[in-house]
């Protein structure tokens, strides 16, 4: 078997990227096609050259495609280039879009993801000195597993925090004198609100790095600036997913941005309707090919997060997504006739510090979305001041009058992993 790529490094120039990229194209198509069943029947009409061709002429592959594979061929579907005897690692996705998937990797390919996440932690400035804690439950879904395997192998004092409460995981983090913490926006918003009503003080600890994932809110700007004020650290946008990898970082010179890892990764960004690239600067989905993940391979996946692609060679070799993932294609609500993505309400909510929690509820009205917005207020806060408030924020920036009621404390959900608060019903 051909050595696979485990390098994450950064290319001086554009040229230099496109070759590293071809060149790990073609060594996985030739690994791959005739030994792995998916990808060689789906492929089976298609005359290609790997070689020479565009990548842009093969077919989209897509999560129904997969999930269909999986039902068809249970468990675990047909995208696996070897025997099972060689897979080792079990994951699967969240399940916050419908049924989870399932995904396995070999020795070689989890590698190739950890060696992703070596790249994330170098881009944060993650040194061998820092400690870093995990606050994570550790299951199947992928979350934090290559990251921690990443952080043990480049030296770190890796901590595990799973079966913690979170004032557990707080006392934790201060005993430890950990430097940097790996969760979710949603998470690090949790444990800092406690910490403040608890007495417990972040901001002069020595934490001084938040790397988030797994939901947007580290590019959102009003979740972004409260969690750094509530720890006193920088926060660093991450993104990426069970079935693709660790694909995109933040950096400490470029914030707000996150860069897609090019050497690992071909990125493409397409209408979500006609399926055609889109112009540098408008919004689009992102379709990635991952070049290392032999054992489990994607070609041209339609991640369903949707983007914006900015490209300055000055700034960086790599595509550029200013403000992050934006939100995920179908994600989008119609509400009084503008189309609002929850990240934008989000973004509103998160700037009025007397909620701490809220939810989105979505119905259907005259072929419209109708929402109802729930919002829990601070202990002591005047549960119609924050109504008023928060609707004239929404009818002021998104141009529509929401139904908002505020509910008793302590009866949304609280999550610390991927956060579910838009719920259609």
């Amino acid at each position: 078997m051909p050595t696979q790529s485990n390098s994450a490094r950064v290319v001086p120039d554009d040229a230099m990227l496109a070759e590293r990229q071809r060149t790990a194209f073609v060594a996985m198509w030739d690994e791959i096609i005739g030994r792995n069943p998916f990808y060689t029947q789906k492929f089976a009409g298609c005359h290609f050259d790997p070689r020479r061709d565009d990548i842009s002429q093969l077919p989209l592959t897509t999560r129904k495609e997969l999930h269909a594979d999986q039902t068809a061929n249970p468990p675990y579907g047909t995208n696996l280039t070897y025997p099972l005897v060689r897979y080792c690692r079990y994951h699967q996705t969240s399940g916050t879009s419908g049924t989870p998937l399932r995904w396995l990797d070999t020795a070689e390919s989890w590698s190739w993801f950890v060696s992703c996440w070596k790249a994330i932690f170098a881009a944060a400035d993650v040194t061998a000195d820092d400690r870093v804690v995990f606050p994570f439950s550790f299951g199947p879904f992928i979350g934090f597993w290559a990251a921690f395997e990443a952080a043990t192998q480049l030296g770190n004092l890796a901590l595990p925090a799973g079966g913690m409460t979170t004032a557990a995981r707080l006392a934790y983090i201060i005993d430890n004198a950990v430097t940097v913490v790996c969760c979710t926006p949603t998470y690090a918003l949790r444990m800092g609100e406690q910490a403040a009503d608890s007495g417990v003080d972040l901001v002069g600890s020595p934490v001084r790095a938040l790397i988030v994932a797994g939901e947007p809110g580290g590019n959102v700007l009003a979740v972004r600036a409260r969690i750094e004020a509530l720890w006193g650290a920088r926060v660093y946008d991450h993104v990426g997913m069970t079935e693709v990898g660790a694909w995109g970082f933040e950096t400490t010179g470029d914030p707000g941005v996150v860069q897609i890892l090019e050497t690992e990764f071909i990125a493409e960004v397409i209408d979500p309707e006609s399926g055609d690239a889109v112009a540098e600067g408008e919004p689009g989905e992102l379709v990635l090919t991952n070049l290392g993940r032999w054992a489990c391979p994607l070609i041209r996946y339609r991640t369903g997060d949707r983007v914006v692609v900015s490209r300055d060679a000055s700034i960086s070799p790599f595509a550029r997504l200013v403000g992050g993932v934006q939100g995920r294609v179908d994600d989008m609500l119609f509400i009084r006739g503008n189309n609002v993505f929850p990240s934008a309400i989000e973004e509103i909510i998160r700037r009025i510090d007397d909620v701490v929690e809220y939810r989105v509820r979505v119905g259907r009205a005259r072929e419209m979305d109708d929402l109802l917005l729930e919002v829990e207020p601070r202990d002591g806060a005047d549960g119609s001041a924050v109504v008023e408030q928060v609707s004239a924020a929404l009818r002021d920036q998104l141009h529509f009058a929401a139904r908002v009621v505020a509910v008793a404390g302590g009866t949304l959900p609280r999550f610390e992993m991927k956060a579910r608060r838009v719920v259609r019903e």
